[in-house]
């Protein structure tokens, strides 16, 4: 019998430390939405102890989709921070308490600086009192990977006896290999299945050789019943496990590992683009399942092959993960119910009356640019035309500009609009970007510093819509915008006032704070 694998997905906590991965808590729900739609068993929705900001995100999450997802987040084996996870988590269904604590060697006695004893007593306590508060609480073993395996087993004996309902063994710095990590997980699932056969143990890997995907893999095969992943491998350092890859290993090899997960496969290249488009991290074109190129066959050998027949060197159809084998092409004489199935296709609602016919005229315009409108340009369509939709008056808007360059005095004028006041702008700079910025930062009064400027294009012709991603620096903390459009010094500005804004967002939660 196919065993049935819970995922647990944690890009908005893992994932979210990669710098200038950071969403905002509108950004954060969307995404959650998404991660909804993609059946994720459980949400690691954040750790809402780090801040004030990060609380309201895990708590507003729980109360938007933890109507059928299990929210989680995390916490040290402290009580605050046990009360803070209950206390963001509770408006959901199914609330999870996850508590995590060191067992390794270097763990107990650099970081912490206590005794192997006092330490799994400090595990022991916090699972006795995160159960006071609810039923399901996990424990994770972090650097479990390195750990010495009777101390390992010990602590888990022991909070499993104080309570926890899962077990989570982490791969916290990528040191295992794959049949090392597959060994301790086997050795653990034997004395857990005699402890307490009502236990769930789960995995957390991540990227460091290359592995985390292997591990995970490899865990699963023995014995692991729950895996923690992110949405294109999204995580500090080389990333966590990527969870496209985990959850299409298992059911292209399903014979193999005995083992499937409830993820609608289908959502998961929209799952990836969506969250590529609110962080601004690409994902490499050759990256499995979700990379440009995952389904791109480019010899002469394979394309003959592939025309006799798609089993030659497919192992899996693009359509099964959501990518289209062929392109829908749209123009500015599609008309609406072409536009609306284009919409619909790539698994968004079109909305009705006003709502739609505002998106259908944002259509027009970029088909009148483009003339030819491809699924890419749709999807960046509906998503930018969404995301800041519910942005308060307190922000900025771009109403209109001006650039001149030349190699003598490049010149910008730039006029926002901020509530019912418009303000205008001009300045010479270095060059057209900078010129523009710093009329930018002169009208909104705030001393910040570009760290770093990206542009891209997202897709074909000269008309191609051009994305520009920015980080900004204000008071030492680090804030990203990006944006999209055809004209990429109009991209280019949206970008910047969207990294102002956000300086502002987190000023306005502060003073509510």
């Amino acid at each position: 019998m196919t065993r049935s694998i819970i995922v647990l997905d944690t890009t908005l906590r893992d994932g979210e430390q990669v710098p200038g991965a950071k969403m905002n808590v509108h950004q954060k729900i969307e995404f959650a939405q998404q991660l909804k739609r993609l059946n994720v068993d459980i949400i690691e929705a954040g750790f809402p102890a780090s801040s004030a900001g990060d609380f309201e995100s895990v708590r507003e999450i729980a109360r938007t989709v933890g109507d059928s997802v299990s929210i989680t987040a995390l916490a040290r084996a402290v009580k605050s921070d046990i009360d803070a996870v209950y206390e963001s988590i509770k408006p959901a269904q199914n609330p999870l308490i996850h508590i995590v604590l060191g067992t390794s060697n270097i763990h107990v006695e650099k970081k912490f600086n206590r005794s192997k004893d006092a330490v799994l007593q400090m595990g022991v306590d916090a699972v006795k009192y995160a159960k006071t508060l609810l039923p399901q609480v996990q424990y994770s073993t972090e650097d479990a990977s390195r750990s010495d395996f009777e101390y390992l087993w010990t602590t888990i004996e022991a909070v499993v006896k104080a309570g926890a309902t899962m077990i989570n063994i982490p791969d916290t710095v990528g040191y295992a290999v794959p049949e090392e990590f597959g060994e301790l997980i086997r050795r653990i699932n034997e004395r857990l299945k005699n402890l307490n056969d009502q236990v769930i143990l789960s995995v957390h890997c991540h990227n460091d050789l290359g592995l985390a995907t292997a591990n995970t893999l490899a865990a699963v095969k023995n014995g692991a019943e729950k895996v923690e992943c992110t949405i294109n491998g999204l995580g500090e350092r080389a990333g966590n496990t990527s969870l496209e890859e985990v959850v299409m290993g298992l059911k292209v090899r399903e014979n193999y590992f005995n083992a499937s997960t409830n993820i609608r496969t289908k959502e998961l290249i929209k799952t990836s683009r969506l969250l590529t488009y609110l962080t601004g991290l690409d994902v490499q074109v050759n990256k499995a399942i979700t990379g440009e190129n995952a389904f791109a066959h480019s010899s002469g050998i394979h394309q003959d092959g592939l025309l006799k027949d798609k089993q030659v060197y497919e192992i899996m159809s693009p359509e099964e993960v959501g990518a289209d084998s062929m392109e829908l092409i749209l123009t500015a004489r599609s008309g609406r119910h072409a536009f609306r199935n284009a919409v619909e296709k790539l698994g968004f609602d079109a909305g009705e009356g006003e709502e739609f016919e505002a998106l259908f005229a944002k259509f027009l315009q970029l088909a009148d640019a483009k003339k030819e409108v491809y699924d890419h340009d749709v999807f960046y369509l509906v998503t930018h035309h969404r995301t800041y939709e519910d942005a308060g008056s307190h922000l900025y808007e771009l109403d209109s500009f001006q650039v001149v360059t030349n190699a003598l005095h490049p010149t910008a004028t730039v006029k926002l609009k901020k509530g019912g006041e418009m303000v205008q702008d001009s300045t010479v700079g270095d060059g057209p970007i900078d010129a523009l910025y710093s009329a930018i930062k002169t009208i909104v009064g705030l001393d910040v510093e570009l760290k770093d400027y990206k542009i891209n294009s997202l897709s074909r012709g000269k008309e191609a819509i051009g994305r520009v991603n920015i980080r900004i620096e204000y008071q030492g903390k680090s804030y990203s915008g990006r944006a999209m459009d055809t004209d990429i010094i109009k991209a280019s500005a949206l970008a910047f006032l969207n990294g102002i804004n956000a300086v502002l967002l987190d000023a306005a939660q502060e003073v509510q704070a």
